[in-house]
C-alpha cells in the first residue's frame, strides 16, 4: 500500500512537472506570462489613480450645496456603478473611440478610472458624513478656518473610516481588469487562455492565474496592513 502510494505521488509530481515545462518553459512562454502581468498591473494601476481622483471629484459635487449639481452626479454615479465594466469598456472601444487610433490600454484605464471613480466617491461620502459633526463645530469655535478644520480633522478620520472598503474597491478593480481580453488587450487573463489552448492542458495554466491574481489581492491587503501597523 505504501509502495502504491509512493508511486500514485510520484506520477503526480512528474504530471505537475510535464504540465510545468509545457505551459511555461517550452517557447519561453513564461516571459510571455509576465508581460501579460504588467499590463494587468498597468491597467490597475493607472485605474486606481485616476479613479481615485475622479472619485474625489464625483464626491466633491455629489455633495455639493448646489441641487443641480448634486443631482446630476447622484445620477451619473447611480449610472456608472449600474453599468457592468466590461459594457462600458466596449462602449468606449468599439462606439466612442472606433475611428480613433488610441491605444486599447488607454481605454481600458479610462473605462477602468470612470467605473471605480463612481464606487471611490460614494466610499468617500459615506466616510465624510459617518464623520461626528459636532467635531468640525468645535474645531471651528477654536478658530480653525473651515479649510483646516477639513484637513486636520474630518479627513483623517474620514480615511479611517473609508480605508478597509477602499481595500476592497483596490481589489475588485484588480479582478475587473480580467475581462480587457474582449478588447483585444493582452492581459494576463488572455495570455494564459492562449496558452492553454495551444498546450490542450488549460487546467494548469489557469490555477496559476488564480494563484497569480490571489497574490496580487494579498499584496494590497499586505501594503494596507503595513501602512496600519506605521501609522500605530
Amino acid at each position: 500500500m505504501l509502495i502504491l502510494k509512493i508511486e500514485t505521488m510520484g506520477d503526480f509530481f512528474d504530471s505537475v512537472a510535464n504540465s510545468f515545462h509545457n505551459n511555461l518553459i517550452v517557447g519561453d512562454a513564461y516571459l510571455i506570462v509576465l508581460k501579460g502581468l504588467l499590463v494587468t498591473i498597468e491597467i490597475s494601476a493607472l485605474g486606481l489613480l485616476f479613479g481615485t481622483l475622479l472619485g474625489a471629484v464625483f464626491c466633491s459635487f455629489r455633495m455639493s450645496r448646489i441641487k443641480i449639481f448634486r443631482k446630476l452626479f447622484q445620477l451619473i454615479i447611480a449610472i456608472l456603478r449600474g453599468s457592468p465594466v466590461l459594457l462600458l469598456l466596449m462602449i468606449l472601444y468599439y462606439v466612442v473611440f472606433a475611428s480613433s487610433r488610441i491605444d486599447a490600454v488607454i481605454i481600458a484605464v479610462v473605462a477602468f478610472a470612470f467605473n471605480s471613480g463612481a464606487h471611490i466617491a460614494e466610499i468617500m461620502r459615506s466616510a465624510l458624513e459617518a464623520v461626528d459633526k459636532k467635531q468640525l463645530e468645535a474645531a471651528r469655535m477654536l478658530g480653525f478656518s473651515k479649510t483646516k478644520a477639513f484637513i486636520y480633522i474630518t479627513l483623517p478620520q474620514a480615511g479611517r473610516i473609508a480605508k478597509p472598503v477602499y481595500q476592497g474597491a483596490i481589489v475588485n478593480l484588480i479582478q475587473w481588469t480580467s475581462v480587457v481580453g474582449y478588447v483585444t488587450i493582452t492581459d494576463l487573463t488572455r495570455t494564459l487562455n492562449v496558452i492553454g489552448a495551444r498546450t490542450g492542458d488549460p487546467f494548469f495554466i489557469l490555477f496559476l492565474g488564480i494563484l497569480i491574481y490571489l497574490g496580487l489581492s494579498y499584496s494590497v491587503y499586505m501594503l494596507f496592513s503595513i501602512g496600519k501597523k506605521r501609522s500605530e
